[in-house]
């Protein structure tokens, strides 16, 4: 069996993995966070039966953990965000307690 590259579409495994003339494809963070966003997306769309609703929020930050101070904030801003939805600017008042 020939071995053939992963691609953008698809992970390496067994019959794709890396050989001694090619190497792992390599993706800055934004174009993974892209295809996270995209293929999730439609699939939760799928689920829910509504195509082409936007899920996610249109842009990130990435931010950089440099102390364990800066990684509590984080932790904390993730556990207790969804409890302040409403409350934001970007929440437009909708009811999403399905997510």
């Amino acid at each position: 069996t020939a071995t053939t590259a992963p691609t953008a579409t698809t992970a390496p495994t067994a019959t794709t993995a890396p050989t001694a003339t090619t190497a792992p494809k390599k993706y800055a963070l934004p174009e993974i966070v892209r295809q996270l966003k995209t293929f999730s997306a439609r699939r939760i769309n799928q689920l829910r039966r509504t195509p082409n609703t936007p899920v996610w929020q249109r842009n990130y930050w990435e931010h950089i953990i440099r102390d364990e101070e800066t990684y509590n904030k984080i932790v904390e801003y993730i556990i207790f965000n969804p409890y302040n939805w409403q409350n934001d600017s970007l929440f437009g008042g909708k009811n999403h307690d399905h997510l």
